[in-house]
């Protein structure tokens, strides 16, 4: 199967700090010189961060690892885990369409799909919250058909089950994932014909699932927000490691964005009718950048003197990049910049060309 990046790619990608922390954590599990062992780990995390692998992600990972592009590319279009184009934002659906899955109803679940979701596997609903694809066999053939949704598997589906369960995503709602039908795990359909005594105490899940009963989201992607041992072989956790990883005075120079929002000083034109490139502010492409210029901003100077009030603003009303500015540091960048330094982003930019037609 053909596998391309899709036709329509952000500007940039960049790590939270705090998957950036884990990022960084995983790449100490490898001697020197081979961090390239750690690509799929963090093209995983990139996936989870913004849901799909756009070519902006593929090499900021290449770039972390200090790997050719092509390499990274290699990874990212081999592995079928790896999504090269939007999914929904609510879910992905992933209907198991092998043996034991077909024979017992996969085309009937694919059906509802392509009824509820989209015509076409990979196609986004009306909505945006949703998309599907059939998969190769996902190891629950016992408790066939079944489907993987975010992190868990739903099993014993039907039509009626799966459309329920599609509602109630839709609604905001995180269904009991397992077997629909009430069975307990794998076992028989029909009831136990063995090892009939013993099971009064125990829980009222299988392990699995009473995990994601515990957890109460599990469609919900990694964000870092989960606090996991970031580092556990270095004995590092991942409040001290998030903290090492985000450099103190680059987030000093972050205002927060309150809920106050001012409209910063703009301009009807460049200065001497010559614009800054704003480009070479991580974060900012050439869309970004015609969007900037048309809300008045053409310098480095006036991003550098953005107030919190004026910053939270900004990232209101760039159509389509909310909260970009925060998240990419333009502010502390854009002081850099104005004062005639470099960046690493910058020199990268100038030297490579990155927005070149």
């Amino acid at each position: 199967m053909l596998r391309r990046l899709y036709h329509t790619q952000p500007d940039s990608f960049a790590f939270t700090p705090a998957n950036l922390a884990w990022a960084e954590g995983q790449i100490t599990k490898y001697p020197e010189g081979r961090q390239a062992s750690a690509i799929i780990a963090l093209l995983w995390r990139a996936q989870e961060q913004e849901g799909w692998l756009s070519r902006p992600a593929i090499e900021y990972v290449a770039d972390m690892l200090g790997m050719p592009y092509i390499r990274a590319l290699e990874v990212a279009t081999f592995y079928f885990m790896f999504q090269l184009a939007p999914v929904g934002s609510v879910a992905h659906i992933q209907i198991c369409g092998t043996t034991s899955c077909m024979i017992c109803g996969a085309e009937d679940l694919m059906a509802v799909c392509k009824q509820k979701i989209a015509p076409q596997p990979f196609q986004l609903s009306a909505d945006g919250k949703f998309s599907w694809e059939e998969v190769e066999c996902l190891g629950a053939c016992a408790n066939a058909p079944m489907a993987q949704i975010g992190k868990d598997y739903y099993e014993d589906l039907s039509q009626k089950s799966l459309s329920q369960i599609i509602d109630d995503l839709a609604a905001g709602k995180v269904p009991q994932p397992g077997s629909q039908t009430g069975r307990y795990a794998a076992e028989p359909a029909s009831g136990l014909t063995s090892l009939t005594t013993g099971n009064e105490g125990r829980a009222a899940h299988n392990a699995s699932v009473q995990r994601a009963v515990d957890l109460g989201d599990t469609v919900k992607r990694i964000d870092g927000t989960e606090v996991p041992l970031t580092t556990p072989w270095l004995g590092k956790v991942a409040g001290k490691a998030a903290a090492k990883a985000a450099p103190a005075a680059k987030a000093a120079d972050i205002p927060a964005a309150p809920a106050a929002q001012k409209k910063p000083a703009v301009l009807k034109a460049a200065r001497g009718g010559k614009a800054d490139d704003l480009k070479l502010i991580k974060g900012v492409g050439p869309k970004l950048e015609a969007l900037l210029n048309s809300l008045g901003f053409f310098h480095f100077d006036q991003v550098a003197a953005w107030t919190a009030e004026e910053l939270a603003w900004v990232d209101q009303n760039l159509e389509g990049f909310k909260d970009r500015a925060t998240r990419d540091n333009w502010v502390a960048q854009a002081k850099l910049l104005a004062s005639g330094a470099e960046t690493e982003f910058s020199a990268r930019a100038k030297k490579g060309g990155l927005y070149d037609a």
